[in-house]
C-alpha cells in the first residue's frame, strides 16, 4: 500500500487523482510514497519514491496551457539544443514514456515526470542577496545558452503572456464589463493602474524601435523555479520550464526584480511594507547582465531598468483585471485577494519607477 505524506488534504485530494494510471506510463518501478510538493498555483506537483529512487511528477493546468503538446515539442527541442551546444549545462529534461513521448495523458489530462535531482533545494521567499543573485546569474545562463537555436522551431505556450499592451487591453476590457458595485470598491486601483498607462506606450515605443532581439527565455523567473546545491549554496538547475518560448530578455530580468527586490510578496497588505531593498535590485540586474554577456546588446542593456516596471505593472494589471472579471483565473482564498495583489504590484510598479 502507498504511503501518502502530508496533511489530510492534500492527502484526500492525491488519493482522487489517477496517479497510479499516469505512472503505469514509464517504466519505472511501483512507488511506496507520493508527497505533495511546492507552492504554485498552475500545475500540481509531486514527489514520487520508489524503492531505488525519487522523481518529480506534475499535473500540467489545461486551463492555462490549452496546448500542452507545445510545451512537449518545445521542451525536446530546448534539451537538444542545449546537449548539443552546451553538453555541460544542467538541463533537466522529462523522463519519455514507454511510447517516447514527453507527456503522459489520463482522461485527456497531461502529466509528465522528471527525474529528482538529490541534495537540491528551493526558495520561496528570498532573504539572501546571495541566492538573488544566483538566481539571476542562472536565468541568464539559461538566455545566453538558447541563443543561436532555431526560433522556428519554438511555439508560444501562452500566447503574447508579458505583452504589457495585450495585458492594459484585457485591464480595459474587464473595466468596461464589470459591475459598478466592483469598480466602487476597486476605484483607487483603477486611478493607479490608469495613471500608469504611460509605460504602455514605451513598452509599444521600444519594441516598434527593434532595439530588443527575440530569442528564448524561460518567461517564468521566480526564485522558486531555481534549483540550489545544498553543499554550495549555488543555482545549479532552472526548473518549471512551461514557459520556454520566444520573448525578450526584459520578461525575464523584469519578472527577477518584481519577486525580489521587496522584501515581501505580492500577497503583502500593508502598503508600508512594500519597498525596494536596494542590494537585491543591485544583485538581480548585475546577476543577470554578468550572465548575458555580449548575447544582449548594449541598447538593450539599457532597458535593464523598465524591464522591472514593466513586469510588476504587467501582474498589476492582469490581477486586477480578473477581480474585476469575479476572480476567474487565479486561485483565491478570500474575496479580495487578486485586489490586494493589483494594489500591491501597482505600488511596486510605482516605486520601481521612481529609482
Amino acid at each position: 500500500m502507498i504511503r501518502v505524506i502530508r496533511e489530510s488534504l492534500h492527502s484526500r485530494m492525491i488519493m482522487e487523482l489517477p496517479i497510479h494510471q499516469v505512472l503505469h506510463h514509464f517504466a519505472i518501478d511501483a512507488p511506496i510514497s507520493i508527497d505533495r510538493v511546492g507552492t504554485g498555483h498552475i500545475n500540481k506537483t509531486f514527489k514520487v519514491t520508489t524503492t531505488d529512487r525519487s522523481y518529480i511528477l506534475q499535473q500540467i493546468n489545461r486551463k492555462v496551457f490549452v496546448k500542452p503538446g507545445v510545451i512537449e515539442s518545445n521542451l525536446a527541442y530546448t534539451g537538444e539544443y542545449l546537449s548539443k551546444n552546451h553538453p555541460d549545462y544542467l538541463f533537466i529534461s522529462p523522463i519519455l514514456t514507454k511510447n517516447g513521448r514527453g507527456l503522459a495523458y489520463v482522461d485527456d489530462e497531461p502529466w509528465r515526470l522528471y527525474p529528482y535531482i538529490e541534495n537540491t533545494f528551493t526558495v520561496d521567499d528570498v532573504q539572501s542577496v546571495d541566492h538573488a543573485y544566483e538566481a539571476a546569474r542562472s536565468f541568464g545562463r539559461f538566455g545566453k545558452f538558447m541563443k543561436g537555436c532555431d526560433l522556428s522551431r519554438f511555439r508560444p505556450t501562452i500566447e503574447r503572456f508579458h505583452d504589457l499592451a495585450l495585458r492594459y487591453d484585457q485591464f480595459e476590457s474587464a473595466l468596461a464589463n464589470a459591475n459598478e458595485e466592483t469598480k466602487t470598491i476597486a476605484a483607487e486601483e483603477i486611478r493607479q493602474a490608469i495613471g500608469l498607462e504611460k509605460f504602455v506606450e514605451q513598452y509599444n515605443s521600444v519594441i516598434a524601435s527593434g532595439t530588443l532581439v527575440r530569442g528564448i527565455f524561460h518567461n517564468d523567473t521566480k526564485i522558486n523555479n531555481i534549483l540550489f546545491d545544498r553543499g554550495t549554496n549555488k543555482a545549479i538547475a532552472v526548473i518549471d520550464l512551461d514557459t520556454v518560448m520566444e520573448g525578450y530578455f526584459i520578461y525575464d530580468l523584469g519578472d527577477l526584480v518584481r519577486t525580489l527586490v521587496s522584501p515581501v510578496s505580492e500577497e503583502e497588505k500593508d502598503a508600508d511594507k512594500i519597498v525596494v531593498r536596494t542590494e537585491f535590485y543591485n544583485a538581480v540586474i548585475d546577476g543577470y547582465l554578468s550572465e548575458m554577456g555580449d548575447a544582449i546588446s548594449k541598447e538593450e542593456r539599457s532597458l535593464a531598468s523598465f524591464a522591472g516596471i514593466m513586469m510588476t505593472y504587467i501582474m498589476g494589471l492582469r490581477f486586477l483585471a480578473d477581480f474585476l472579471r469575479g476572480n476567474t483565473y487565479y486561485h483565491i482564498s478570500y474575496p479580495d485577494q487578486n485586489l490586494v495583489r493589483a494594489k500591491n504590484q501597482l505600488r511596486l510598479t510605482e516605486i520601481l519607477s521612481r529609482k
